[in-house]
């Protein structure tokens, strides 16, 4: 696998940095997470249980090994410390500066292993006005203009329904990380590499910012429909709706023709993408009058057979079950040894030589933790030792 060789110190909770984490287990990092001996990520407790385990926490942390550890104890502080000498990337996903006062900042990284990649995922940066508030993703979503541009035009602004900064953060967080790796294989030389959920949320901001940038306007929520294209969003059919994303006049053209619209090419009120844009109500009516006229079967057929891109609106039942979505395999079947099958999200990036495969279920709490001590150098006497300790 692309990263099988390198070892990650996971010192993170929760989701953005899970996530980041579990992009380089998957493509076979040795990916050690760290839990407090009490109670591990909160997410071990969060979201529907199947056989006693959390989908939730199994969904982001597969491939992982889990050693507990109370890092508020100097012994706790020491066994890190042997980790991260022996580790190539450390990441975490706490506040601006909570790693120093633990005493694994910057430059004791350095100290430990002069060529280490420390990553961080915070809230809103490293520095700056706002990087000791806390912050979550709706927090993001508000505060990055993400949430202004969503929604429809006479209603508020819209939250994305899945926590998306989480994820983007920490999949940038993994893609900086993959690239400070590629680097130190060139130069030597380690590397710190910070995300934050606002800037990610900021980041995906794509025409709408550069409009912005242009011309200094507001865009105005547009519901379904594409804030610079149209006609685009989703039109009625006799039995529900369909899905169409015409995104240019190609695009156009061919619409018209599959849906026997061709005079419509010709009309003076639909010349360009800007004067249908500026009338969508009244092309979005000319399509619906004709879309409701037939299923989505209908038109999902002719639709595609004319080159046109268009789909179905699935709910998440449907989605799972569509041949598409099984032949890509974004449900996978992992099975636990304590906890039987359970259910999770498949690998969105695929490899044809070396692909992504679960080769660990996500770990029981503190499961690996005698394994990873003997790793260390630590005896059996030295593990019973911290462990009557609560250190582990």
């Amino acid at each position: 696998m692309q990263l099988e060789g390198i070892r990650v110190v996971d010192l993170t909770r929760i989701l953005s940095g899970p996530f980041c984490s579990m992009f380089l287990a998957d493509m076979g990092a040795d990916v050690i997470k760290i839990e407090d001996p009490d109670e591990g990520d909160p997410v071990r407790q969060q979201g529907e249980l199947v056989n006693g385990y959390s989908l939730y926490f199994a969904t982001f942390n597969r491939n992982k090994r889990s050693l507990t550890l109370d890092l508020r104890s100097d012994a706790g502080k020491e066994v890190l410390r042997d980790m991260i000498r022996r580790a190539d990337v450390v990441v975490n996903n706490y506040r601006p500066g909570v790693m120093d006062k633990m005493g694994f900042g910057r430059d004791a990284l350095i100290s430990l292993k002069p060529d280490i990649i420390s990553c961080h995922v915070t809230g809103f940066g490293l520095d700056g006005p706002y990087k000791d508030r806390p912050s979550f993703d709706f927090i993001a979503q508000a505060m990055s203009g993400f949430m202004s541009v969503n929604g429809f035009e006479d209603g508020p602004p819209q939250r994305a329904g899945p926590p998306v900064s989480d994820l983007i953060a920490g999949a940038y967080a993994a893609m900086g990380i993959m690239a400070a790796l590629v680097r130190r294989a060139r130069t030597g030389q380690g590397e710190e590499v910070a995300t934050s959920l606002t800037d990610s949320m900021t980041s995906m901001l794509a025409f709408m910012a550069a409009n912005f940038f242009a011309t200094g306007r507001q865009p105005l929520r547009t519901g379904n429909d594409h804030a610079i294209a149209s006609p685009y969003g989703l039109f009625e059919a006799s039995d529900g709706q369909v899905a169409i994303a015409p995104s240019n006049d190609s695009f156009y053209f061919k619409l018209l023709d599959a849906l026997d619209l061709a005079h419509l090419k010709q009309h003076p009120d639909f010349q360009s993408n800007a004067a249908r844009y500026e009338r969508r109500s009244a092309i979005n009516g000319e399509i619906n009058a004709r879309t409701r006229t037939q299923t989505v079967a209908h038109w999902i057929d002719k639709l595609n057979a004319a080159g046109v891109p268009c789909g179905r609106v699935l709910n998440l039942e449907q989605a799972f079950s569509d041949p598409q979505t099984q032949h890509q395999q974004m449900r996978l079947t992992i099975e636990h040894p304590q906890h039987g099958p359970l259910d999770v999200l498949g690998f969105p990036i695929k490899f044809s030589d070396a692909p992504c495969q679960v080769h660990r279920p996500p770990p029981l709490l503190g499961g690996d933790t005698e394994a990873i001590l003997c790793e260390l150098g630590r005896s059996a006497v030295q593990i019973a030792a911290l462990r009557a300790a609560k250190i582990i």
